[in-house]
């Protein structure tokens, strides 16, 4: 009898064991299962979205790229194109009047090695694109006062091209333009006619304050374009015309040249056709738009 007895005794104890191991094993495995529908199947989103962010913060800045396109493939980066009517209103307000001002005083900001033709529509172009506050009046010298609010959209002092805003090549805008001196501080007569303005029209009724009028003296090896200023209606002195131009004469090793103020009807009458404003003459080559009004 007492043999039966010690034989039970162990099965009991197997069975509690058994029991023991299966309870803890049944438990471990809810608890493994509510860990991945709570904590691990929340954190996966959550772990994504963390990678996501650090991907999207070493990459390289999507705006920036988006704001060196050419979407019109003009040569301009869009960012250096006025999108507004307000700031090309304000641009072509600032660039005709600080022109305008120079056939008065000369600003001493205007850098005396480039005054000529082109040298007056790069200083104004450069200028009007500026904060006009306090130290810039105070730099400008005497003569100039607020004329529109500021172009909003483009400030020289912090655009992605400096004070390069000039193209000085064919061709539409690639990033590495920008290393290859394809955009430059200067830009002559034909720079400014070929890259940076586009035809508009040879009629001046069809022209805006602001547009270039080019001539073509081919003969003239050095520097065969002439490049005058469209004011439209004087500022300064109006009389009530028009159609006035400003230009710089151009420079020589014997003559510095000087600016002009003149009404495109006086210009009409040119002792030398070669320089009458009119569509009959060939070295008349029109009206042309700045690239970053269009």
């Amino acid at each position: 009898m007492l043999e039966p007895l010690q034989m039970r005794a162990p099965s009991k104890r197997w069975l509690a064991l058994v029991s023991i191991i299966f309870v803890s094993t049944a438990s471990l495995a809810w608890s493994f299962t509510r860990l991945r529908r709570t904590g691990k199947l929340e954190g996966a989103p959550a772990l994504k979205t963390q990678k996501a962010a650090s991907n999207f913060a070493n990459a390289p800045d999507s705006s920036s790229k988006a704001q060196l396109i050419d979407s019109d493939n003009d040569g301009i980066p869009d960012v250096e194109e006025l999108r507004t009517y307000q700031d090309r209103d304000s641009f072509r307000r600032w660039f005709t009047a600080i022109a305008e001002t120079q056939f008065y005083q000369l600003s001493d900001q205007w850098n005396a090695e480039q005054r000529d033709c082109a040298g007056l529509a790069r200083f104004a172009i450069r200028e009007a694109l500026r904060r006009h506050d306090r130290i810039w009046f105070q730099k400008m010298g005497p003569g100039y006062e607020t004329v529109a609010a500021d172009v909003g959209e483009l400030d020289l002092d912090n655009n992605p091209l400096g004070e390069k805003i000039f193209r000085t090549d064919f061709g539409s805008f690639q990033e590495s333009d920008l290393r290859n001196g394809r955009f430059s501080e200067f830009a002559d007569g034909r720079s400014l006619r070929n890259f940076n303005s586009t035809f508009v029209t040879r009629d001046r009724r069809e022209a805006q304050p602001g547009d270039l009028l080019f001539f073509y003296q081919p003969w003239v090896q050095k520097f065969p374009y002439h490049v005058m200023i469209f004011l439209g209606p004087a500022r300064i002195a109006p009389n009530g015309g028009q159609d006035w131009v400003v230009y710089h004469t151009g420079s020589s090793p014997t003559d510095k040249g000087t600016v002009k103020k003149v009404e495109l009807s006086v210009l009409d009458r040119h002792p030398d056709p070669r320089w009458r404003p009119v569509e009959s003459n060939r070295n008349f080559l029109g009206f042309y738009r700045l690239k970053i009004l269009q």
